[in-house]
């Protein structure tokens, strides 16, 4: 009975330290972004270009949910900008940077205004997974939006 007793535990044992290799295996989405502590770059968004105020250089983004980011806004073309996004209802603004100037929040902006060329890095954490838009409103109709997903 004894060696019966033995033999069950060294299979259930036997079975608990294969299961997590067994899982890992089956898992084959090695190329999906991985959750780490240090902040991410959010690819730069570029609104407008000498060529055309409408020009948008990147309309869609992926990002994951609990992870900290930085993501570089760009005004480069001629006109008056107004982004506004409702993806900022939906994180952890950290602190907004506008040429090395830091405005640190307690809630989130509105909307971000480029009255000429220029960057705002906008730092924040996700907090709640789904899919939001951007835009500039008075624009979008000739392209200049897009969408943020948040896995």
């Amino acid at each position: 009975m004894m060696k019966f007793c033995t033999a069950i535990a060294l299979i259930a044992f036997t079975g608990l330290g294969l299961s997590p290799l067994a899982a890992h295996a089956a898992d084959d989405d090695d190329d999906a972004p991985q959750h780490t502590r240090s902040s991410q770059n959010v690819p730069e968004l570029i609104i407008g270009s000498k060529d055309s105020n409408y020009d948008v250089n990147t309309k869609d983004f992926e990002l994951i949910a609990n992870q900290g980011y930085r993501w570089k806004i760009t005004s480069e073309g001629g006109f008056e900008y107004k982004f506004m996004t409702d993806l900022f209802r939906n994180v952890w603004v950290d602190q907004i940077v506008i040429d090395d100037l830091e405005v640190h929040m307690a809630g989130a902006p509105a909307w971000l205004e480029f009255d000429d060329k220029g960057t705002i890095l906008v730092q924040f954490h996700t907090v709640r997974p789904g899919k939001y838009t951007w835009s500039v409103p008075d624009l979008a109709d000739k392209g200049v939006k897009g969408t943020i997903t948040i896995k």
